[in-house]
This record gives structure tokens, sequence and C-alpha cells, in this order.
């Protein structure tokens, strides 16, 4: 009869037990040393190997021939029973369904009689954490002092739901979850065993599955092969448990990449199309963004990336476009839908609405480049030309543009830093282009931008280096802001300010930023009263800054 693979390789030794190395040394210096307690709690992660450790310790006290020792022979009457799980001294006890007082009362009946052939009689309660307190205060007495020949192991894996009464009592050992690539170099074992062929990228979509548990991950193997036969496609793997690709899930930074949003709704509809769980797929990119986040701190070679090598290094290539910032902002975006999408009866609508947020909080600048964007200081201006006042003040706090409250303020900054001729000039209607000089090109074609509605470009224009050569115009930009420098739009944009045509050419290169030229601040009794009063001065305490410009609301 066909034995499933988590049982058939389950480990009879100490030896064989993958990772728990600190579980190991104890028991086995402990069996040595004649030092075997009376009472145990193993608690940790599903699938680690407690109540497979708890039989090990069983066989190795009442092994026949050699126990108590840590190398148990394997082939005693004893040790057989107890491996394939019918030993009349070794009880296993399914608290999830006996938890209750009157089977603790038959417990603590049968803990008084010696074993029928072993040394010892061993008592396995598996999810101990549901015995009921009345259930737990009937064994307090066994427990604290039972007779010689009794041990107790309690397996749970909610350890803080044991009373303490009872913890207080017994050697707690505490299992972690296996390392990934533990997990993958076992189950590679166990495929040469079995004659099955499987990649590196299949084994780590099976040990992802597992998520640290060495069951989880081998009876997803077991599936695998009951899908695929002897040779395993990770592609077929993945579409049978369900997870996605890095792809797929790519789809939504080339998304977030381009500020495209009706992609985002476009993959969303794909997903409902093809019958994905949503929910599943935001649990995956919650996982995505978080591992592109690593990958972006700790480098994608690190071994806090649960992923084969290969998909390690997709990840470093797609986190290095994002700042640390931006990806940071997106896991917490992921993380709260993940928690919507758990309640919701719309899913689809949470889904599109959280791909969204996703794509406008790629537009996000930080706060000190949005003050710095309403107001530049009156030595930046040039000689009055057409569009100085505007280009000036236009620049917006975000990459969505500036709201009315901005411009509103904006305009307000330029009636302040400039002189009325200059505004006069700004507001006059459609006069003649005037000539362009190179120095004036950022400012100019940031204001055509913006009136020709294009607010990406405008912002990726205000970080890059321009120079002209000719008819020529050569701009070097941020890597991460060159998909929104279009050359068609910024030929408009260049007719538009100066009246004449020239051919773009854009790269993506570092852009040197020149350092603003600070406004000298008048020392008058205006501004000697704004620079002693307390807020201000608590608030350059707290953020520092200068101060560039004092107006009296009062005047």
């Amino acid at each position: 009869m066909y034995q499933v693979i988590a049982r058939k390789y389950r480990p009879q030794k100490f030896a064989d037990v993958v990772n728990q190395e600190h579980v190991k040394t104890t028991l086995e210096n402990a069996i040595a040393q004649q030092r075997i307690a009376h009472g145990y709690i193993f608690s940790g992660q599903r699938g680690t190997g407690k109540t497979t450790l708890a039989r090990i310790l069983a066989r190795c006290v009442n092994c026949i021939p050699k126990g108590p020792t840590n190398d148990p022979c394997g082939e005693c009457a004893s040790c057989r029973e107890i491996a394939e799980g019918n030993a009349p001294d070794v009880i296993e006890i399914d608290a999830a369904s006996n938890r209750g007082i009157n089977e603790m009362r038959e417990l603590r009946e049968n803990v008084r009689y010696r074993p029928a052939r072993d040394r010892y009689k061993v008592f396995i309660i598996d999810e101990a954490h549901q015995i009921t307190s009345e259930a737990f205060n009937a064994l307090l007495k066994t427990i604290e002092e039972p007779p010689a020949w009794v041990i107790f192991v309690l397996c749970t894996t909610e350890a803080h739901k044991i009373p303490a009464t009872i913890a207080s009592r017994c050697q707690h050992f505490s299992f972690r979850s296996v390392e990934f690539d533990e997990v993958v170099a076992r189950m590679e074992w166990i495929c040469r065993q079995e004659g099955i062929e499987a990649d590196a990228e299949t084994l780590a979509v099976l040990a992802q599955a597992g998520e640290g548990s060495i069951r989880d991950s081998l009876s997803a193997l077991d599936q695998a092969i009951a899908c695929c036969g002897t040779k395993l496609d990770a592609k077929q793997v993945r579409a049978l448990l369900g997870t996605f690709s890095l792809d797929a899930l790519g789809g939504v930074t080339d998304a977030l990449a381009g500020a495209d949003s009706a992609r985002m709704l476009g993959l969303v509809d794909e997903l409902e199309r093809n019958g994905h769980n949503l929910q599943h797929f935001s649990r995956e990119l919650t996982r995505f963004f978080r591992n592109l986040l690593v990958a972006k701190i700790a480098g994608s070679d690190t071994r806090l990336i649960a992923a084969s090598p290969a998909e390690r290094a997709r990840l470093g290539e797609i986190a290095a476009a994002f700042s640390e910032e931006d990806l940071t902002r997106y896991l917490q975006l992921a993380l709260d839908l993940f928690r919507d999408l758990q309640f919701s009866l719309q899913p689809r609508f949470h889904l599109e609405i959280g791909l969204v947020k996703l794509v406008y909080a790629g537009r996000l600048t930080s706060i000190e480049e949005a003050l710095a964007g309403l107001e530049k200081p009156s030595s930046e201006i040039s000689a009055p030309q057409r569009g100085d006042a505007e280009t000036k003040t236009a620049k917006p706090a975000a990459r969505t543009g500036p709201s009315p409250f901005e411009l509103d303020r904006a305009k307000k900054a330029a009636a302040r830093t400039e002189p009325q001729s200059i505004g006069a000039t700004a507001l006059a209607a459609d006069p003649a282009p005037a000539s362009v000089g190179v120095v004036d090109w950022r400012a100019k074609l940031h204001l055509a931008l913006m009136e020709m509605g294009m607010t990406f470009t405008a912002d990726a224009v205000e970080h890059s280096e321009i120079t002209e050569s000719g008819n020529v115009l050569q701009f070097v930009t941020p890597k991460e802001l060159l998909l929104s420098m279009k050359p068609a739009d910024l030929e408009k944009a260049a007719r538009r300010a100066s009246g004449r045509t020239y051919q773009i050419k854009v790269s993506a290169g570092e852009v040197r930023q020149a350092e603003p030229v600070a406004q000298p601040r008048q020392p008058d009794d205006v501004s000697q009263r704004a620079l002693e009063n307390p807020e201000v001065q608590r608030y350059r305490e707290v953020f520092g800054g200068e101060i560039r410009t004092v107006r009296d609301l009062k005047g």
C-alpha cells in the first residue's frame, strides 16, 4: 500500500532530523548522562519535527537491546512498533479531541500502572494547548510527581497557552522553522531516492509553499509528483499550487515604473478571468514587495530571501529601479490591502483600488522637495523674459501635479519674490516667442510641459541636465525617471517655449543638481521677531533648514 513521502521518509534517529540542533544535542546528552526528565514541552511551527523527535526519544529510551541509547537499533519489537505507531507503552493522545477533564482522569489512572514491556511508558500529547484549564488542573499533580517509569511529552504550536503551573514542571524546547536551503536539500535528496527529476526552480517553489515546514513542503512534493509524474515542471507546479511567478508579479512593478494605472486594472481583470484567488494574489504580492525591499537593503544574494539563486538575481534587478522609500511604501500598502481583502465582500474592487494606490504612492516626493518646489529664492531669477515668473513657481510638490491650493501658494510666492514687471510679463496673453538661453532650458521646458498638462514629464525635466548643441537638445536623466521622458512631448514643449524645432536625445545617467542660492536675510525688525519666535526656533531644531524670506502678514 502506498505511503506518502512525509511518512515514508520520517526520521527514525536524531541524526536524520533536519535542523533543531539545540534540541537534538540536549536530548542526546541527557540520555547519555542518564538525566532523562519526566516532562518535556516541544513547541514551534507545524511540521518542524516535534512529534517526530518525541517518537525518537521514546525509541531511544525503550530500545530493547541497547536502550537507553542515542542510537536505537531499529530492529527490535519496540523500535518497530514505535515507528509504526502501535507500541503498547507509547501512548499518543490528540488533545484536540481528548481535551476534557474525564480524558485526563483516565490518563492519570493509566499512569499508575507499570509498562507492559518497555522500560518507560511515554505519553505524547499532540496539540496540548487545547486541553482545558480544568483538565490541566487534574493533570497537574501527576506531571509534577509521576512514577519513575513515566515520561510526558507535550507538543504544541502555541506554547503561550500552556499554563505556567504546567510549564514550570517541564523542560521546554522551542523548535525553529527550517531554513529554506535545508528544505530544498532535503527534498532534493528525497527526489533522488524516488527517481524524480526536479530542477532548482521547482524545488524552490515547493519549499516556498511549506513556509519553513518540512512536512508541508513534502506534502506539496507528493502532490506535484501525482500531477506531473517523474519529471516536475516549475510552471505546472506553480499552477497546481496557485502560486505566481516573478514574471506575473513583475507586471505590477512594470506598471509602477510606468505610472500606468490602466495596466493595473488590466492585471486584475486577467486574474479574475483566469479564476485566480485575489486574496492569494495579494498575499503573494506582499511577499514579493518584501523580497524586493530585502534585496534592495541587503543585496540579492542574502539568505533572508527564500528563493532560488536565479530568482534572487531577478529580484535584485527589479529592486534596482526603485528606492528604499518607495519599496517601503509599497510593502505597507500591500499589507493593508491584504488585510482589507480578508473581510471584503467585493475583493476585486478592493484589489483594483489598492493597486491604483500603489501607482499614486510612487509619485510622492519628500516634504523637503515639496516645500522647495513652492518657492525659489529671488537670486535665481534671470532677466525678465516670457514665463520666468511662472517657471520659478510652477514646480509641482508631487508627481501627481500641483493641487489648486499649491498653485495658489505658488502665485503668492511669485508676488513676494519677483518684481512687478516680471509678473506683468508673465500674465500677458501669448506674446511672441522670445529667444531662449541655454541656462533657461530647464525652467522653460518645465513651464511649457505644465501648460500642456504633462506633469510627470515636467517633473522629470526638473531633475535632468540639459545641453544645447545646434538644433539638438541632449537630456541626461536619472534612471528611475527615464520612462517619463518622452521625446515627442519634449519636442512639442521645446517648440512651444522657443518657437524653434529641436531634435531630442535622452539618455540615463547621474545628474549633478546645482545647489540653490540662498537669499540673504534682511536684518530688519520683522525678521528678528520671527527668528526669536519659540515655535519657529522649535521647528528649526527638529527639521533644520534655513529661513530665506520673512513676510509681515499684518502689513
